[in-house]
């Protein structure tokens, strides 16, 4: 597990990021900018005019956003994993922009912990790393 600011990355090679404590609180303009929806990380750096720092989105950077996306919300109370009391129409927008923009356009990089772990944090064993969006088994040899 590789952690980028709020997010543990689960990845098949081995990452580059320094540890936690290495981690500046700003990312430096020069690293990767990286968005969590349903527990998956991906790359939005080719987005940076939409993520970058001072762009209208950054506040999604650097953490799972799920509820923010689903809701398309940028207050902070809504820049969290939790899908509580979505209403069905906001899980069908979840859905398709987790689909139809993250998935289409952005490279998976990880996972959060939260999807590989349990909440005690022992290992989730019903995730399998080969379900997993774009996940191709052969990166992990």
């Amino acid at each position: 597990c590789h952690f980028y600011s709020h997010v543990c990355i689960y990845t098949p090679k081995p990452s580059t990021h320094p540890p936690p404590s290495k981690l500046p609180f700003l990312r430096p303009e020069n690293q990767p900018i990286y968005l969590a929806v349903k527990g998956v990380v991906f790359d939005v750096t080719s987005g940076k005019e939409f993520y970058g720092r001072g762009a209208p989105y950054n506040a999604l950077t650097g953490k799972d956003s799920t509820r923010g996306v689903a809701k398309m919300s940028l207050d902070p109370a809504d820049l969290t994993h939790d899908t509580t009391g979505l209403t069905a129409k906001e899980l069908e927008a979840l859905e398709d922009i987790f689909t139809k923009v993250y998935k289409a356009k952005y490279p998976i990089v990880g996972y959060t912990a939260r999807r590989i772990l349990n909440e005690d944090g022992s290992p989730n064993l019903d995730f399998k790393p080969e379900d997993q969006p774009h996940f191709d088994i052969k990166d992990e040899f």
